[in-house]
């Protein structure tokens, strides 16, 4: 069993109702359905086509929905997305926030560091700083090593990493089992429970939840609805 969180656990439940998206070829997504506790690890599934990354940035308040409402905390979406945005955090998506292949994990977690604490933040015991953050994702990496050298399970801890500097109350991972085999994303699923369980609430969205056993509460989106099926 995980161990609690302690005693500065910021995670945060998060409901949804009705939540639903239509863009112009169709609905994106629609009444999709989470309740997640604060602290736990929920696993949004779904193949592709599904809606998964606009409903995670809906969640963060970065997506307007058509319908519906979500409340993460004690603020509502899509009335506060501005606040929502304050207590949640995007790991590395796709077309978002990417990691920059040529720099390394260290510079990645400094320019991290200087966004959210000023320039000092950057420089003030940089080496303690920069392994207490790779810490808690969970990475095992030498912060020398190129972002672009990392294997898909490394990439995904790194941006857990970054975004956990802001100390968020949510943290949205994207497509967490992309280019793993089984046995690699049940270690995945294990590492993103251990970061739920030291005080935040994490939903990852994925293809497959099988891998995260019982470890996760599984949401399923359906797949892509008719009208947004290519002509």
């Amino acid at each position: 069993m995980p161990p609690a969180a302690g005693p500065d656990a910021r995670g945060l439940a998060v409901e949804t109702a009705g939540l639903s998206l239509r863009g112009p070829r169709g609905w994106v997504y629609r009444d999709a359905r989470l309740a997640v506790p604060a602290n736990a690890l929920a696993a949004l599934a779904g193949p592709a086509g599904s809606g998964r990354t606009s409903l995670l940035l809906t969640l963060g308040g970065r997506m307007r929905p058509t319908e519906g409402t979500a409340t993460v905390g004690d603020r509502t979406l899509p009335a506060q997305a501005r606040a929502v945005r304050r207590l949640t955090a995007l790991g590395a998506v796709a077309g978002v926030n990417d990691l920059e292949p040529a720099l390394t994990v260290g510079e990645h977690v400094g320019e991290a560091l200087a966004l959210h604490e000023g320039v000092l933040g950057r420089w003030r015991n940089r080496r303690a700083r920069v392994r207490d953050a790779l810490d808690r994702a969970g990475l095992d990496a030498d912060p020398r090593t190129r972002a672009g050298d990392l294997a898909p399970d490394e990439a995904q801890l790194l941006g857990a990493a970054l975004a956990l500097i802001g100390r968020p109350g949510v943290l949205l991972l994207d497509d967490v089992d992309a280019g793993l085999p089984f046995d690699l994303q049940e270690r995945l699923w294990e590492r993103l429970r251990a970061i739920a369980a030291s005080g935040v609430t994490v939903i990852a969205s994925c293809h497959d939840p099988a891998p995260a056993g019982d470890l996760a509460r599984i949401a399923r989106l359906p797949g892509p609805h008719p009208e947004r099926t290519p002509r």
